[in-house]
């Protein structure tokens, strides 16, 4: 890495020698304005307004336009005159919880490291220092010709220091904040919190820009001539969100079967109009009732069709049984009668014997 900047840590009476080097970089693909009819470059020249013609860097300065539109020179010699004691120091001013410093504020970021072998023994001691703490420091600084404010804090073995804006750069959010009173139900907090739960963490090294990927592969294919990617399918489902709970809950199930959850479909959310949800919750609240009425009626039906085919069968069990005593008992009057009829024809006959010796008698 390349210093941007050499100074000293001003840590009390103690001074540590360091230089200052950009903690981040940008991967952003830049693009040059070309003539669209030629390719020609389309470039930026430097024009004197009042001579109409091409300055060079080393004849242009700075200077300060007042609001009646003219114009102060100001020399490099005039700011250098001017009392600034964080010109090659940075001046730790206080140790606060990092949770002091509004986000909001945090500007560039740079390392901070040890310049040369004295540095290293107090570098390592205000780094340990931190570190323990668990707190962060405020420090004045001056890097390209005006103070700033900065914060320190420990990543990994090194100093890390971020700049600062300053609290009246920080403008107001009154203006921003929704107009009216909203009304928040718990059941709409409740699927957010689920909402939150079921994206959980992620790792940051995992994130990347797919944008700039995708620029690349087309910039490589037509370098190359050859046939440009594809676009990606956008997603559907799209649109104004009027039903924030319809929303949530299609949001959480989605979520939900993304890591493999038991989510149900999963599918794109749609939101609902508010009234007919409404009368979604009552029609499915008619079919619950419908379907317990048939229910009902169908266990109703089902017992006396088995209370009828029970009375059927004990019927016929009882029918034979009686059929059966009425057989026997017609069985045994015959019998009956049948026997009382040889016994009469016996006893017409010893009568029909016996009257010729009566007559004969008499």
């Amino acid at each position: 890495m390349r210093s941007i900047w050499n100074g000293a840590i001003s840590f009390g009476l103690v001074s540590i020698p360091v230089k200052l080097m950009n903690a981040t970089e940008n991967h952003s693909i830049s693009f040059r304005q070309i003539h669209a009819a030629d390719g020609g470059r389309i470039r930026y020249r430097k024009v004197c307004e009042l001579e109409e013609k091409e300055v060079p860097n080393d004849e242009i300065g700075k200077g300060y336009e007042t609001e009646e539109g003219s114009v102060i020179p100001i020399a490099d010699e005039d700011l250098a005159k001017l009392p600034l004691p964080t010109a090659k120091t940075i001046e730790i001013v206080a140790f606060v919880p990092g949770a002091a410093v509004d986000p909001l504020q945090i500007d560039a970021a740079y390392y901070l490291s040890a310049n040369g072998g004295p540095a290293v023994k107090p570098y390592t001691v205000l780094r340990e220092a931190l570190k323990r703490s668990q707190k962060v420091a405020l420090a004045k600084f001056a890097l390209r010709g005006r103070e700033r404010l900065g914060m320190l804090r420990v990543v990994d073995d090194v100093i890390a220091m971020h700049g600062l804006l300053w609290p009246d750069e920080i403008r107001s959010p009154d203006e921003v904040a929704p107009d009216g009173n909203v009304t928040v139900r718990e059941a709409e907090l409740d699927l957010a919190d689920a909402l939150m739960d079921t994206l959980g963490e992620v790792d940051m090294d995992s994130l990347h820009d797919h944008y700039r990927e995708a620029v690349e592969e087309m910039i490589a294919a037509k370098a190359q001539g050859a046939e440009l990617p594809a676009p990606a399918e956008g997603e559907g489902g799209g649109g104004q969100v009027i039903d924030l709970m319809a929303a949530l809950e299609s949001s959480v199930r989605a979520a939900k079967n993304a890591q493999g959850g038991d989510a149900g479909t999963g599918e794109n959310a749609e939101v609902t109009p508010i009234k007919g949800r409404k009368k979604t919750a009552a029609s499915k609240a008619a079919a619950k009732k419908t379907t317990a009425k048939k229910t009902t009626a169908s266990k109703t039906a089902a017992g006396k069709k088995a209370t009828s085919g029970t009375a059927k069968k004990a019927t016929a069990t009882k029918t034979p049984t009686k059929a059966a005593t009425k057989a026997a008992a017609g069985k045994k009057a015959t019998s009956g009668a049948t026997k009382k009829t040889a016994a009469t024809k016996t006893a017409a006959k010893k009568t029909t014997k016996a009257s010729p010796k009566k007559r004969a008698s008499a």
